[in-house]
């Protein structure tokens, strides 16, 4: 993990688990210096050449459970040099922690193109790198301990972009964690993984983090290839050709003893020198890499390809730093090519590259790969939170390792292009920073609130959000919206959620009677008592009456198993004008189910006063609400300053 803080800032973000380069110009100290508050240390191990400085203020590494795990399971030998360092050998940490808290870096580019300057969300934060995780992968101990010293050190806010399969929270060592930063005070960010659009695929589920999807920008990096008098889009990191040149399908130029399905996928080894020479080849996707496809038509003579989807992979396209002039086209585009080259004796045509193109509509769009909801443990909480960018993210990059994670790279860049939540989550825990500088005194669940309530839902060409395919996107893409974060500066109301609510969701879960929570579902004696504690004394689940999931003063707000009707409280904190009235507006889900809020109005005397109201969901047509649907309220003041929106998710259907 690594880390971050703000000017005035009591604490530090943690973004990534891979590490740091400490000599990215993205972690220049010009003007910083260490907060007197801060207790941690630079940690360099073995490696004698790294050092910090007043802007990355902090580096450790913490490797016992990934070389235990490893002694036990009669792994391979590990990578001493990656072990005992906190540098990143990855590249994965040093992007991920500029984009959370790096510093301005003028001409910062991906492979020449989107040139600009590079800045994290709080980019006069300090930070500091937690390594937990290594080329085999990370242990949960690793991470545990890497969250402990973490919070030890002074840190505020966490970003961790890392993540595995949903399980009990209680058998689940990152939410146990985690639970433990929050009931100190720190912010915790999380990715919601890669693994879309399945649904149910959406990690990281505990209520005290906040989960994070990835969607685009209103930027792209087009390419495009013109034959006969067509011209295609697709999308490219490479530069074009000119001249025009002659073009050929990959199945017409296979080697001796190849079969052409072997070089229409240009596979190594597969395609003639002879016939390749000079030519552009257009390729199908599929088997091996992509960049690699380039690379084997590169290394036969050829001055450039096409790479064409087939049926499977459709429409979906990447830019990539290739090794030549090069475009990735959909499968829909590619057939009218395809056409040209089998009715054209001799086809000619070339490939032409531009710079970063802005203003691209619609955006945001839920990436493919972001994980989709509904929670799998706990269906009364809705994950993930929200969205931010996470394709095409330009950010630092270590100098260590090669660009591209092919076994033939052997370019090193400072700054490179990846896509992911990973990339998401820092966004986020950028903006979680510069709202902890603005309110010192916010507690995690306010910091979160501000940033869920105040997310937009309307795409820049005024649609609904959309989906990969583009179908409309649902909550269980985005959450509560796409990260907005100047309304995340002044919220007007705050959903505050404190510890004692998390045990007593908990307790919900799993009620134990009088029995402490160090029962839940798993023994874990050593670490619950220190996790959620009072006065010095660890929590004990309640006699009174069970506290249902749904009702944790969550900001969004999901119901299951409704049977008729259910009700659903909550309360909200004026941090607005000391004198305020708010109205409820709602809208209501297309079918299945009738949203009614109570009371209508709210009305505030002071600033942090609370309020309470009721939303029940009532149903009334069961076989529509038998499958979720989907509403939401908005509160708003009366000089429409303030809107503050929560998603409201129903079904009928007991997980």
């Amino acid at each position: 993990m690594r880390g971050a803080t703000e000017s005035g800032m009591r604490g530090s973000k943690v973004a990534g688990s891979k590490g740091v380069s400490p000599t990215s110009e993205s972690f220049r100290d010009d003007g910083l210096s260490v907060p007197r508050w801060w207790r941690g240390r630079c940690d360099a191990g073995k490696d004698t050449t790294f050092s910090c400085n007043k802007k990355l203020i902090g580096a450790r590494f913490f490797n016992a459970g990934i070389q235990a795990e490893n002694f036990l399971d009669q792994g391979p030998p590990l990578d001493k040099t990656d072990l005992n360092s906190a540098r990143d050998y990855d590249g994965h940490g040093s992007h991920t922690l500029s984009t959370a808290g790096g510093g301005f870096v003028t001409g910062a580019s991906a492979f020449g193109h989107g040139s600009g300057t590079a800045k994290g969300g709080s980019p006069r934060a300090r930070v500091a790198s937690y390594k937990a995780c290594y080329a085999p992968g990370c242990s949960s101990l690793d991470i545990l301990a890497a969250i402990f010293a973490a919070v030890a050190d002074g840190v505020q806010v966490l970003s961790l972009s890392l993540g595995g399969p949903a399980t009990d929270y209680a058998a689940d060592l990152m939410a146990l964690g985690t639970l433990y930063a929050v009931n100190n005070g720190v912010v915790v960010v999380c990715s919601a993984g890669n693994s879309g659009p399945q649904p149910g695929s959406v990690s990281n589920l505990a209520p005290w983090m906040l989960t994070v999807a990835a969607s685009t920008m209103d930027r792209d990096f087009p390419a495009y290839v013109t034959f006969g008098n067509t011209t295609i889009e697709g999308r490219s990191l490479s530069d074009g050709t000119q001249p025009a040149r002659q073009m050929i399908s990959g199945d017409k130029v296979n080697a001796a003893n190849q079969a052409a399905e072997n070089s229409t996928l240009c596979l190594a080894g597969t395609l003639d020198p002879a016939k390749v020479s000079g030519k552009i080849v257009v390729c199908t996707r599929g088997v091996n890499g992509r960049v690699e496809k380039g690379l084997v038509v590169k290394q036969a003579g050829g001055v450039g390809m096409v790479l064409c989807n087939d049926a499977s992979t459709g429409d979906e396209t990447i830019a990539d730093p290739h090794f030549i002039a090069a475009v990735h086209c959909s499968y829909s585009r590619c057939r009218d090519l395809f056409k040209y080259l089998q009715s054209t004796e001799s086809p000619v045509g070339h490939i032409t590259a531009v710079d970063a193109e802005l203003g691209v509509k619609p955006a945001p769009v839920i990436a493919y790969f972001s994980s989709r909801g509904p929670n799998t443990i706990t269906p009364q909480i809705l994950k993930p939170d929200i969205t931010a960018p996470g394709v095409d993210v330009i950010a630092a990059y270590s100098e260590e390792v090669p660009a591209t994670d092919l076994p033939f790279e052997d370019r090193r860049v400072p700054y490179n292009m990846i896509s992911g939540t990973s990339m998401a989550c820092p966004h986020v825990a950028g903006v979680a920073g510069l709202i902890k500088a603005k309110y010192p005194g916010w507690s995690p669940a306010t910091i979160k609130s501000a940033i869920m309530t105040t997310a937009s839902t309307v795409a820049n060409d005024y649609s609904q959000f959309q989906d990969e395919t583009g179908g409309a996107a649902t909550p269980f893409s985005y959450g509560s919206g796409h990260l907005n974060p100047v309304p995340a500066l002044d919220p007007g109301l705050v959903y505050d959620t404190a510890p004692f609510d998390y045990a007593n969701f908990l307790c919900s879960l799993k009620p134990t009677q009088t029995q402490s929570l160090n029962l839940l579902p798993v023994s874990l004696p050593f670490l619950l008592p220190q996790i959620i504690h009072f006065n010095s004394n660890p929590f004990k689940c309640s006699l009174g009456a069970p506290f249902r999931p749904e009702n944790l003063n969550y900001p969004s707000i999901s119901a299951t198993c409704i049977s008729g009707s259910t009700t659903v409280r909550r309360r909200v904190t004026n941090v607005g004008a000391e004198s305020s009235t708010y109205t409820v507006s709602v809208v209501q889900p297309a079918a299945g189910v009738k949203i009614t809020v109570q009371p209508s109005t709210l009305s505030f005397g002071r600033v942090y006063e609370e309020r309470s109201f009721t939303v029940k969901l009532e149903v009334y047509n069961p076989a529509a609400a038998a499958d979720y649907v989907f509403g939401s309220i908005e509160w708003s003041d009366g000089d429409g300053n303030h809107r503050v929106r929560s998603p409201v998710i129903a079904t009928t259907k007991c997980t």
